[in-house]
């Protein structure tokens, strides 16, 4: 059977996954979280780099520690966080060498891509939507490190062509999940338990984002929270409030994308979008498509896909 390898080393996860065309399946899938001290909100590039390089072997040797009868057709792995001009954090460099280093011990291609890229095809590939290269989209890239509304298309040569329309004017949206989530005593990263708080909230809220120019403003969300503490709400009525916020601005600004590009559909990915509160309300109000939640967190997956697609720009 041909295999293809994917690598993702971001700023919060070590990833390796391999896809099997013949299946269209992911048939490895490893990953693993980088260690944040408790209290703190991420981690420096140094340490980043070094946890990744510590990691990538182990989960290498389990991701390929099942697999027989097999033939590695190529490499891949994410080499900058986007693909605009000046992208760059370190931390890429650990899985780009892993992938780098496996493909010319295996005389076959590397092919270099970027993070949100591998976002983008995770979520196209798990919901089966790769048809919609075919017309174009409106992706939603939410994540610790992103809030990008853009505008995506098929290339002959990198597969994926995105241009930005927008983003967030100040914090990203999973950074002021993880600031409120750590006022209200939650460990980074924050998303999942803040979640499960703010189920617990009945209150419904009417929240009205600041946007200008369809980019949205997150920075005082995390000042009306803090007073919300202050003034004794409840952490759940807290944590609603802000999903509820968040899931707003999110959906204006993929609504002022769609009509700004005259495009009909949107996709959400990354690991904000595993929200179910703004899973349903996107639902509701967009002509939208979500990867799964297991693929809407950083993974390797997209790039494994993107990896045979490059190798194979026909299919």
């Amino acid at each position: 059977m041909d295999i293809y390898l994917g690598i993702d080393t971001s700023n919060y996860k070590t990833s390796v996954a391999v896809y099997e065309p013949e299946s269209d399946s992911i048939i490895a899938d490893e990953r693993r979280f980088l260690t944040v001290k408790e209290g703190e909100l991420g981690l420096r590039q140094s340490e980043a780099l070094f946890q990744h390089v510590k990691e990538l072997p182990a989960l290498i040797e389990k991701a390929f520690s099942g697999l027989k009868n097999f033939t590695l057709r190529a490499s891949a792995a994410s080499v900058s966080p986007t693909n605009r001009e000046g992208s760059y954090m370190p931390c890429f460099l650990a899985g780009e060498s892993a992938a780098r280093a496996i493909a010319a011990a295996n005389s076959v291609p590397f092919y270099r891509t970027n993070h949100q890229a591998g976002h983008v095809m995770a979520a196209l590939h798990s919901a089966k939507a790769l048809s919609l290269l075919d017309e174009g989209f409106v992706a939603v890239h939410l994540s610790g490190g992103t809030t990008d509304v853009l505008e995506v298309k098929k290339d002959p040569e990198s597969i994926i062509e995105i241009k930005p329309l927008s983003a967030s004017l100040d914090l990203k949206a999973g950074q002021v999940i993880d600031r409120v989530g750590k006022m209200l005593g939650i460990p980074f990263p924050a998303g999942e338990e803040l979640e499960k708080l703010a189920l617990k909230s009945d209150k419904e809220f009417k929240v009205k984002p600041y946007l200008k120019d369809g980019e949205a403003s997150f920075s005082g969300l995390q000042n009306q929270c803090e007073q919300k503490l202050k003034k004794g709400e409840s952490k759940e009525d807290i944590a609603k409030y802000c999903i509820s916020y968040v899931t707003e601005a999110i959906i204006l600004m993929a609504q002022s994308a769609l009509q700004s590009t005259g495009m009909k559909k949107a996709l959400f990915s990354g690991g904000v979008t595993a929200n179910s509160y703004l899973r349903k309300k996107a639902l509701e109000r967009l002509d939208c498509v979500f990867g799964s939640p297991e693929m809407s967190g950083d993974n390797a997956a997209g790039i494994a896909v993107l990896c045979c697609l490059l190798h194979n720009p026909q299919k």
